[in-house]
């Protein structure tokens, strides 16, 4: 199922370019030719929100790309998740990204042609125990030795100042306030689209199989042709490894399928996306009323199938959770649940960077279900990888190198 309030490219989307996939208009994109091959400078294979934002900043400088998707944008992850545009409890060595990320958001319009239905919103940790405030109070101190200030502890009256329905019980809480949230199927698309604009040719339904290297650089096949490029990047998400694999290196991508709540409309009660800190919970009010519910229990993926099912069992916690933090949800109705299925890696940080064994080849995948947000700064870190051949960003701990040990 689509997320809730995730529409299909947005009313007004910027006309297709001259020659342009039919994407850049928001339509169906092209089947990729069949029989003869095609060539480029960069391959992407994924077109998620990763893959679809490096292929369009690697156009900005210039590359000729092409990005292949096995589904259509915004299949798994990147469209079905919380939407959470979040830097509030960032593991360390991924604040930098997210920084860099979060100024992006706050100017995305600018950047793809769609506001992707960002609104800046608090983002707020609750506690509901002094044991629980005093573990989020370390966690801030911790980021302000190691100079962050994004990071701070709200008292339990000012939790109630930004969120006056939550229950008496909770007692404080971690807030990241200039954080936000964002519509992940519109966003998917827009990225798409404006990739397509810029002379990205993006094909859907177009799996790639076999990956090898050759004289001419990198041969990609799939069903209906064959793609070459001196440049490959890696955008497959939970299916990042088996490409990884082909390349001769390995990283242990584990499918998981985070599941998704949405309820019908309910008055006005909550401006802020809140999680618990001893539970599972990504809260919110969309601007239309509903209220999607998150925050990380898992259905069952299954991505030899492309498939993935809801736990019923599960949901009911994640419900329980939102009533017991939110006690104006016992009245709630819940109207559909969904799952996407997502690559976690053993770390729960991302692969990031260059390929340890194939010059050319680049990773951006296992972004262990908090990666929505990273989007526009990997796009823009990658291109700078991939098409200046140096970046500024701090991408050794997601180097696939870790775990050469455990192969």
């Amino acid at each position: 199922m689509s997320a809730p309030g995730d529409p299909r490219p947005a009313p007004g989307a910027k006309a297709a370019a001259p020659g342009a996939p039919a994407a850049a208009a928001g339509g169906r994109l092209p089947a990729p030719p069949a029989g003869g091959g095609m060539g480029a400078d960069l391959i992407v294979i994924g077109g998620g929100i990763h893959g679809n934002s490096a292929a369009l900043h690697c156009a900005l400088k210039g590359m000729d790309v092409v990005l292949l998707e096995k589904d259509t944008a915004g299949r798994h992850a990147s469209g079905v998740n919380a939407g959470g545009v979040r830097q509030l409890g960032r593991d360390v060595a991924e604040i930098p990204l997210s920084v860099r990320s979060m100024e992006m958001w706050h100017r995305i319009a600018d950047i793809v042609d769609d506001d992707c239905g960002f609104q800046a919103a608090p983002q707020i940790k609750v506690a509901e125990s002094e044991d629980e405030l005093s573990t989020l109070a370390a966690r801030a101190q911790r980021l302000r030795d190691l100079g962050y200030d994004h990071e701070v502890i709200l008292s339990r009256d000012e939790v109630r100042a930004h969120l006056p329905a939550v229950a008496p019980h909770i007692v404080g809480g971690l807030a990241s306030l200039g954080d936000g949230f964002a519509l992940p199927y519109q966003t998917t698309f827009a990225f798409a689209r404006k990739a397509a604009a810029e002379g990205v040719r993006i094909f859907e339904e177009t799996a790639a199989r076999r990956v090898t290297r050759g004289a001419d650089g990198f041969r990609v096949e799939t069903d209906r042709s064959v793609f070459t490029a001196p440049k490959l990047l890696n955008c497959a998400g939970a299916w990042g490894g088996e490409i990884a694999a082909q390349l001769g290196e390995h990283a242990p991508v584990e499918a998981i399928a985070p599941m998704m709540l949405v309820t019908a409309r309910m008055p006005h009660f909550c401006d802020a996306v809140v999680g618990a800190t001893g539970r599972p919970l990504s809260f919110k009010q969309m601007p239309n009323g509903t209220v999607v519910i998150g925050g990380g229990r898992r259905g069952r993926a299954v991505p030899a199938e492309n498939l993935s099912h809801l736990d019923f069992a599960q949901l009911k916690h994640t419900a329980a959770t939102a009533r017991e933090i939110f006690p104006i949800m016992a009245g709630a109705r819940l109207v559909r649940g969904w799952a996407g299925i997502e690559g976690r890696m053993p770390d729960d940080i991302p692969v990031l960077g260059p390929s340890s064994t194939q010059e050319g080849a680049f990773h951006a995948f296992g972004f262990s279900a908090h990666g929505f947000q990273l989007g526009p700064g990997v796009g823009s870190v990658m291109a700078e990888i991939i098409a200046d051949g140096h970046t500024n960003a701090p991408l050794a701990p997601f180097s696939i190198t870790r775990f050469r040990a455990a192969a």
